[in-house]
């Protein structure tokens, strides 16, 4: 059963959460929006109608470095759904070398298993603390030796003896050590199983690597896993135990079937360079790969069942969302069955020097946060003044109009550039506080602008 609840997620709240990470593209994400929030209405339909119901593809068009990736990503974060970013260009058609478009399924639902495994194990973290506590427990200090009660013969079977109290005294004493990490350097000897195989050494082909993975897999489960003993740190064997009991405390079925649920019904695929297999000269040279790969693709979003190693899943529901720069190709260069599949189209807009500025300081993740925070982790005390800002953007417009237009990437490459020095310097420093303006921007960065060829190798 599908456990996720988009309730709260009304559009207006949607748009308001992804405002905290993108600048500007308001359309693009009043149109995601609308597309997640369509899930929660769809759960909500009679039986006869919840299959009728599909989603509303989207094709994104835009350059590069201007937040198509990221919307999709941080939209499929907000509703907690799997997400899985391919790029549609390293696919080719069944039969020519390379990887087959089912692999996507089966990567998606990987990726599946792997959250609903990692949100079970929450749910039973403290169960199995306490299990492996025990264990290692009982490794530290091993319980007195068994045997029968004097006097009385009972045959092979041993019996028990009572537990003395001063043995329950130092566990319980060693109990409360071992929690306030008293124990940590101590070392312990620990049976750790071993579950590394060589490889099998499958030729690789379209789905061969997939092929490989799963014939390990099965010789790994067919095959007993050896055990080695090995002296570990309290610390870390005890790490290791919880893991342990806590995969004995999971019931993977119930895992599977949750995440095969939630790829089916919440499920998202990031299709980008969807423009790079878009056929403009009549299916004619190279135009053949790119339109096989398209047909390739149709029957997965149109809705089809593909064969995972766990189990079947069906694609009839999973949101695609295309994307491509659409340079040298248009949507319409796409084969007519796979345009039809993908209904809603939105522009996202190239960015400028105000989307820049806003882009460094805005968002919760901006730029100038994140290098401010890692100065300090040093003493350094990194103040960027509003000048400042404005000038590294204004070298992001001016590099992206001579050079390639990367976009707001461009800030990094620009940012790297620029705190170069300090960050090399900052745990010698005497000077802890450090100011960026604008002065400082263009003391740093105007040789490498001025010398166009230097640009388009540095920056």
């Amino acid at each position: 059963m599908l456990s996720i609840d988009y309730g709260d997620l009304i559009p207006r709240k949607i748009v308001e959460e992804l405002d905290k990470y993108i600048v500007g593209q308001k359309e693009a994400k009043r149109m995601v929006a609308i597309a997640l929030r369509n899930r929660w209405r769809r759960q909500r339909l009679s039986p006869d109608l919840i299959d009728e119901v599909l989603p509303k593809n989207i094709i994104m068009i835009g350059p590069t470095g201007v937040g198509k990736t990221e919307i999709s990503r941080r939209l499929a974060k907000l509703s907690g759904a799997p997400f899985l970013k391919v790029e549609a260009s390293k696919f080719t058609e069944v039969g020519y070398v390379g990887r087959d478009v089912e692999s996507i399924i089966r990567d998606l639902v990987e990726l599946s298993v792997n959250m609903v495994k990692a949100q079970h194990s929450e749910t039973v973290r403290e169960k199995a603390a306490k299990l492996a506590e025990d264990r290692l427990l009982d490794l530290l200090l091993p319980p007195p030796p068994l045997r029968p009660p004097s006097g009385v013969y009972s045959g092979p079977r041993e019996v028990p003896e009572k537990k003395p109290d001063s043995y329950e005294q130092s566990r319980e004493k060693l109990r409360d050590q071992l929690r306030e990490g008293k124990l940590d350097e101590r070392s312990v000897e620990l049976e750790v199983k071993d579950k590394s195989m060589p490889p099998i050494g499958v030729i690789s082909n379209v789905g061969m690597e997939d092929l490989e993975m799963n014939l390990r897999e099965m010789l790994g489960n067919m095959m007993p896993g050896k055990s080695k003993k090995r002296r570990l740190k309290v610390a870390e064997a005890l790490s290791i135990l919880n893991q342990e009991e806590a995969q004995k405390l999971i019931d993977m079925d119930e895992v599977i079937h949750d995440a095969v649920s939630r790829v089916e019904n919440a499920g998202i695929v990031f299709l980008d360079e969807i423009d790079k297999v878009a056929s403009r000269n009549g299916g004619q040279g190279p135009d053949v790969s790119r339109e096989g790969v398209q047909r390739d693709l149709l029957p997965i979003v149109e809705g089809s069942t593909i064969n995972t190693k766990y189990g079947m899943v069906k694609t009839d529901h999973i949101l695609f969302i295309a994307a491509g720069a659409f340079h040298m190709a248009k949507p319409s260069d796409l084969i007519p069955e796979l345009q039809g599949r993908f209904p809603i189209r939105v522009e996202l807009s190239s960015l400028g020097k105000e989307d820049f500025v806003r882009i460094l300081t805005e968002p919760q993740n901006s730029l100038e946060k994140q290098y401010v925070g890692l100065l300090e982790t040093e003493g350094v005390d990194l103040e960027f003044t509003k000048d400042g800002i404005e000038e590294i953007a204004e070298t992001a417009v001016t590099v992206n109009g001579r050079a390639e237009n990367i976009g707001a990437r461009r800030l990094f490459t620009i940012m790297e550039r620029l705190l170069e020095k300090i960050s090399f310097a900052a745990p010698e420093l005497e000077k802890k506080k450090v100011v960026i303006d604008a002065e400082y921007v263009r003391e740093r960065m105007q040789d490498i602008i001025e010398d166009e060829d230097l640009t388009r190798y540095i920056l």
